[in-house]
């Protein structure tokens, strides 16, 4: 089946289940036990198609990408070193520096002259910095492992904490009499500061593969370099204290402003969805998403707004998320799930939240360490903080904490 023909299936399956619900309610609004069964089941399959859909758009870009091709044409004179720009690349961005870092990777004892290569890159841990167009491989990777990334703002930094300046409290107009004085309204200016917390993993393979040419060790390393610090960020990026990793949008201090307290612990109601909605100022509304864990979609599919339409709506045509009011919807993993005091919800204009990379991602081999096993580590890791620039820009949803005693 085609994405397309998925899709469609998709809407008949949710139109279906729509009208199961509208004609086997109760007059009290729910379900019997049979009907709840019988409509989970329906459910059940929506979100199975859903991610079948998710998993054929990957297909497409990673052959998309595979398909591409893999140097780039000549444009320059033969025997020229110029690249199509016109300037000689240097340092990690060179083309013998590349070459000489993977020699370095795939060698237990690198020649001499692939050493001295790669000092410009070498870090203060003994090693080296990758080269800057596998770097920006690993970011892509990176953003396709981690739903954060495809909403923050991502800034590079080079070395040091930065400051950013924000807007503290704003100036305001006012109306003046003729000939009066113009009243001084300024806007004050405050300063977030955002550094770099190191974050790693050990990569094993065996001595075997390693040494079989045809074994793609680039793309492996990437794939799972993404797969295990995306995670890992992901994480940190929504819940993290600001201790040893990013202050996540979630924190209760720096983190995003509640917008509603539900009046329940284990259940949302359309009223609710409604009120987070128009809890964000109307400029942060225009680039908004909502966030929230898999098990809440679950929950807010039946919710219907006031003209009994639902506030979910399946995406039809590729490329167009899901959305609920209008706005698009992203799940994530390390949302919390619906509980007594969860923050559940989050919706807003997730560009506030910026996201620090510093440049130099490193890579070193471990040669002795798995040797009895046949095997070869590679320490990768990165340096990266996360913060909220403007609180107000997300809102969150907050369930009613469980009662004393």
């Amino acid at each position: 089946m085609t994405i397309l023909e998925l899709r469609e299936k998709r809407a008949k399956a949710w139109e279906a289940a729509k009208a199961f619900l509208d004609s086997h309610r109760k007059e009290n609004g729910v379900l019997s036990a049979e009907d709840d069964a019988a409509y989970t089941k329906m459910e059940q399959e929506i979100t199975d198609l859903g991610k079948e859909i998710v998993r054929l758009e990957r297909q497409e870009a990673l052959d998309a990408e595979l398909n591409r091709p893999l140097n780039k044409p000549l444009t320059g004179k033969p025997g020229g070193k110029a690249d199509a720009d016109g300037e000689d690349k240097t340092g990690r961005a060179s083309d013998e520096y590349k070459k000489n870092f993977w020699n370095a990777m795939r060698s237990k004892v690198p020649m001499p002259n692939v050493t001295n290569a790669l000092q410009i890159g070498t870090d203060s841990e003994g090693g080296y910095l990758v080269p800057d167009e596998y770097e920006r491989t690993l970011v892509e990777a990176l953003e396709e492992e981690n739903v954060f990334r495809q909403m923050a703002k991502v800034i590079q930094t080079s070395s040091g904490d930065r400051k950013i300046p924000v807007v503290a409290t704003k100036g305001t107009a006012s109306w003046i009499d003729e000939e009066g004085a113009f009243p001084e309204s300024d806007d004050s200016f405050g300063q977030v500061s955002i550094g770099a917390y190191k974050l790693g993993t050990m990569i094993k393979v065996s001595e075997e593969l390693l040494n079989d040419s045809v074994f793609d060790l680039q793309s492996y390393i990437s794939r799972e370099f993404a797969r295990r610090i995306g995670a890992k960020e992901e994480e940190a990026f929504f819940t993290g204290n600001g201790t040893g990793k990013p202050l996540g949008v979630l924190a209760a201090t720096g983190g995003a402003e509640t917008g509603v307290t539900a009046a329940s612990s284990t259940a949302v109601t359309a009223d609710e969805l409604m009120d987070l909605y128009y809890s964000l100022k109307s400029p942060y509304r225009k680039k908004s998403v909502w966030v929230l864990n898999d098990s809440t979609i679950k929950a807010i599919r039946k919710l219907k707004d006031s003209n009994g339409q639902y506030l979910w709506q399946p995406s039809l045509t590729a490329g167009t998320p899901d959305t609920i009011l209008g706005r698009p919807v992203k799940t994530s993993a390390y949302m919390p799930a619906i509980a007594a005091g969860a923050k559940t919800i989050a919706f807003g204009d997730f560009s506030y939240y910026w996201i620090a990379d510093r440049q130099g991602r490193s890579f070193k081999r471990l040669n002795e360490l798995f040797a009895a096993t046949g095997q070869v580590g590679f320490l990768a890791s990165q340096r990266v903080d996360g913060k909220l620039i403007l609180a107000e820009a997300v809102k969150v949803l907050v369930q009613k904490a469980a009662s004393a005693g």
